[in-house]
């Protein structure tokens, strides 16, 4: 009864993982939920602090801190007593940059170690380290690791076990040989590889990924000269991967995207000099089960966009165009095109120019299952009360959500009364949903800004008509 208690309670914190504060407050209730919610923190060592690797340091078996004794390392533990819990055991993501960093960071703070001998003691700290994950890990889940490091954690005995299941990988293409070769004697069930390429592409990552069978997701950063080529020529089913994502500043053919038939999501951020052009092959692509479109570029060659929405948007439940940049006049034709060809849409990002207002009239009345809408303002762009007005006039019932995107400098000029006629109006829809809406700041010029305006959104917080509000500083 007990282990079905503890099974409940870590299906109810899982929806917690990322609120710190209030799995801080489960630890305090009892042995259980801290047994259980103690691990959460452990999972992932991206934020651990260096004091959290000193604990693991005091985790280590007796022969392992014997090793660092005789090598003259001697870390101060706070406590004598052995730690709680095997902290190791419970992480699941693993970042390697950061252990090699925090655990440098730990030996420089040690008077009794001298410079001389910083690389070495690295050298032995970090491979008792990752012995002690390796040994206790019993099943990795991510393993990130973006720079090359003298710590050959896939040779230890434990390491086969502890990989095996590895399901996500996140790696600079520029890693040795040997351990890209490693891995692929070891992990073939990677779902999700992200990658970037730099100018060295390691053999060995083409013979890691020709083995995979379940990739599902390929994100690739590629912002240097590397080829592209023998990557995706190694994918041994292109056609099974239903998440695809680029980043790219490089002239890169995007003819390649063609033999991703199983496409669910497409995200692509071109440079608009180089990249956009080989679109020219791409727009006449069917994807059959694309549902989520994102594309960043400020090419002026909308047409060979609305052909592949014209071809691909009927399935689309998400489109996210970022064009702000360009200053085509047709740009219109863009989101006309979206009207005509994604009725199914569930979430639009996209700009309407002032002068486009009745444009986004037609998007509301096309897009009726429309439950979320980013809008862009400022400058040419809509203004706040012009997007909010449109909001709440014009979009259908299932909409809930509205996302204010502000891409230039100019201030806000939305007057408190404006935005309480908004609330108004939005309270007297019927039905009514509740609103969220999401203020994205990019120059510290939006309406939140005026001290006025929040005090009318924290009214209509208390009164439950705003179920959610976020502000977002980029």
């Amino acid at each position: 009864m007990s282990q079905l208690t503890a099974d409940c309670l870590n299906k109810i914190l899982e929806y917690l993982k990322d609120d710190m504060f209030t799995l801080h407050s489960c630890l305090l209730v009892n042995r259980l939920w801290c047994e259980v919610s103690v691990r959460f923190f452990w999972r992932n060592n991206y934020d651990h602090s260096t004091s959290n690797f000193v604990t693991l340091i005091a985790c280590l078996p007796v022969e392992s801190k014997e090793i660092l004794s005789k090598n003259g390392i001697i870390i101060s533990i706070p406590t004598s007593k052995l730690p709680i819990f095997n902290y190791a055991s419970f992480c699941k993501v693993l970042l390697v940059d950061q252990v090699y960093y925090k655990l440098k960071q730990i030996l420089k703070n040690q008077k009794s170690i001298s410079s001389q001998n910083l690389s070495n003691n690295m050298y032995i700290l970090t491979k008792e380290i990752f012995k002690l994950y390796m040994s206790q890990i019993g099943s990795l889940k991510e393993l990130i690791f973006q720079e090359y490091l003298d710590t050959n954690f896939y040779s230890y005995p434990e390491a086969k076990d502890c990989l095996k299941n590895l399901s996500k990988l996140t790696c600079s293409s520029n890693i040795s040989s040997e351990f890209f070769y490693q891995l692929s004697q070891i992990c073939h069930n990677i779902s999700s590889l992200d990658l970037s390429v730099e100018k060295v592409i390691s053999n060995g990552l083409t013979d890691l990924i020709s083995v995979q069978k379940n990739l599902k997701y390929l994100n690739i950063n590629h912002y240097t000269n590397g080829d592209l080529k023998d990557i995706i020529s190694s994918l041994a089913n292109p056609n099974k991967i239903n998440k695809l994502v680029l980043y790219t500043l490089q002239h890169t053919l995007l003819s390649f995207i063609t033999k991703f038939t199983d496409l669910q999501e497409l995200g692509l951020f071109l440079n608009y000099y180089r990249c956009f052009k080989d679109f020219e092959k791409l727009q006449y692509a069917i994807f059959p089960k694309l549902q989520i479109l994102k594309i960043r570029s400020a090419s002026s060659k909308y047409e060979l966009l609305i052909k592949f929405l014209e071809n691909n948007g009927d399935n689309l439940k998400e489109c996210h165009i970022d064009n702000y940049r360009n200053r085509n006049r047709n740009s219109n034709s863009l989101n006309l095109a979206i009207a005509k060809f994604c009725p199914n849409l569930q979430k639009l990002s996209t700009g309407f120019k002032s002068s486009e207002l009745e444009t986004l009239k037609i998007v509301y009345n096309s897009c009726q299952y429309l439950e979320s809408i980013n809008i862009w303002c400022g400058g040419e762009y809509l203004s706040e009360k012009e997007a909010l007005e449109a909001f709440v006039k014009y979009s259908h019932k299932n909409v809930y959500e509205i996302i204010l995107y502000h891409v230039y400098s100019t201030r806000s000029k939305l007057l408190p009364e404006e935005l309480e006629s908004f609330f108004i109006s939005w309270t007297n829809r019927v039905p009514q949903k509740l609103l969220s809406l999401i203020i994205i700041n990019n120059y510290n010029n939006s309406l939140d800004i005026n001290a006025e305006n929040m005090k009318i959104i924290n009214k209509y917080i208390n009164l439950g008509v705003i179920k959610k509000f976020k502000k977002i500083i980029l």
